[in-house]
Formats: C-alpha cells, structure tokens, sequence
C-alpha cells in the first residue's frame, strides 16, 4: 500500500556487499522462489482466509473475528517484511512487481469491504479509500511513461493508519476502545484524501515536465533533420559538377552531327 512495488526480490542466496545491495550478477540470477516473493504469496492466500474467519458463524462471535484480525495481522506484517527484503538485497522480479501491489490492496479491500457488508463500517468510508487507491493506481500508469511516482512518508503513514484503524474494527470492541477505532479511521480518512490529493499533484508536474522533456527532444530532432536536409543538396550540386561538364560536351557533338547530316 506504499504505492511503490516492494515484494521484488530474487532468490540467488548471495550475502550483499556493504551498503546492503548486491551486485548486477546477482540481480540477473533472480529467481521467482524467494522469501519476499513468498511472502507476497502467503499474503494473497491470506485474503480469503481472513474473509472466512470473519464471517464465520454470521460474522459476529468475538473468537472467530480475533481469528480474522490475526490473519489480517499476519498479512499486514508481511508487507513489512517483503518490503525490507526487498530493499536490502536490491532484487526485483516482474512477479513482486505485479503481486505486491495487488496483495496490498487485496487485503485492505477485503478487510474494509466486509465490515461494511456486516454494518460495522459505514459505507461511505469504504468508497472514500478504495477510490482513493484505485484512482492512483490508474494515476501511476497514466503517468509511467515520463516517470515514477515515489511513495512518501504520508502514504505510508497512511498505510499504518489504516492497517490499525481497519484491524480495530475487526475485533470486537466496546466502550472507550470503540470511540478510539472511530477517531483512529477518521485520521486514516484524513490521511487518504490528503496524501491522494499530494499524488495528482505529483503526477500532474511530472506529466507536464515529461510532455515538455518530449517537445524539446522533438525540436531538436526536427532542427538536426533540417541542418541535414539544407547541406544535402548543397553537396550534391557540388558533387555533380565534373560530372555535369562531360555530358554537356557530349550532347554538343551530338547536336553538331545531326546539323552536319542535314
């Protein structure tokens, strides 16, 4: 959910040189069997999983969603630990690439999702933040052709914010603890529109000085192709020159001939 794939590592069993990242030898050998790649796995198979447990029993036995919120849990974890993995041993595979963001929001879709299907959670949230992660998701692509949007330090907060607030709604909580959960989603509402807002903005600049890097290499290329057209005829008359001057003879003699024969 951090918006930047993490699940990305490759599985060579190298140790990384210092600073923590390995060697272009090492990144080629990548392997799709990897413990980040993993993780990423065990993170989707963990999203019908949790929706089971929180369900079961008509969704409302305490022991069942404390099932469900250690599943969510789990998951939420491994988004951490992919994500270092990731990051420390600089390996990337085009499966983490693709699996990370989807277990991320598979997750957290679920989970928010389902508690507005059993009436914990107000609809109006759970299409507050889903729209906000579908639009930039659609966002990045539109986007990803002049440059990368990197995840910042309120998407992450973000990120936390809604694990924690989403992970109180699926315990069962009364009292004090229930009014908090509340002001917690709240904040990660807050959040998700802010730093949503902070992402178009990002990406409105970067299109527009991509589009502007595009027009400026267009001219170059359009003032290099006429510098070349201007000198190639140049070069071509003077190169046809010595050639022009025997043919002209010629026809001359041939002209001269014909007058003689008449």
């Amino acid at each position: 959910m951090t918006g930047v794939p993490a699940s990305a590592a490759g599985g060579s069993g190298a140790k990384p040189v210092r600073g923590g990242k390995l060697g272009t030898a090492a990144v080629n050998q990548a392997s799709l069997w990897n413990i980040a790649n993993i993780l990423t796995m065990v993170r989707l198979l963990l999203v019908p999983g949790f929706v089971l447990l929180l369900f079961h029993d008509g969704g409302y036995d305490p022991v069942w969603r404390s099932f469900a919120w250690a599943a969510f849990a789990i998951a939420m974890i491994t988004d951490l630990f992919d994500g270092h993995l990731a990051r420390a041993y600089n390996l990337v595979t085009d499966f983490g690439k693709i699996a990370d963001p989807i277990a991320d929001k598979a997750i957290m879709g679920a989970a928010l999702v389902s508690l507005s299907v059993l009436g914990d959670l107000p609809w109006w949230i759970t299409g507050v933040i889903l729209a906000r992660e579908l639009g930039i998701t659609l966002m990045r692509f539109w986007v990803i052709r002049h440059a990368v949007i990197p995840a910042s330090r309120g998407g992450k907060l973000k990120t936390l914010a809604q694990g924690t607030a989403a992970g109180m709604y699926v315990l069962v909580l009364t009292g004090p603890l229930a009014t908090l959960r509340f002001w917690v989603m709240m904040v990660a509402v807050v959040l998700t529109v802010v730093t949503g807002l902070d992402y178009v903005r990002q990406a409105v600049v970067l299109r527009r000085k991509g589009l502007a890097a595009e027009r400026a290499a267009a001219a170059a290329e359009r003032a290099a192709e006429a510098v070349e057209a201007l000198q190639t005829p140049a070069g071509t008359a003077v190169g046809a020159g010595p050639a022009a001057g025997p043919a002209a003879g010629q026809a001359a003699e041939a002209r001269d001939a014909a007058e003689a024969e008449r």
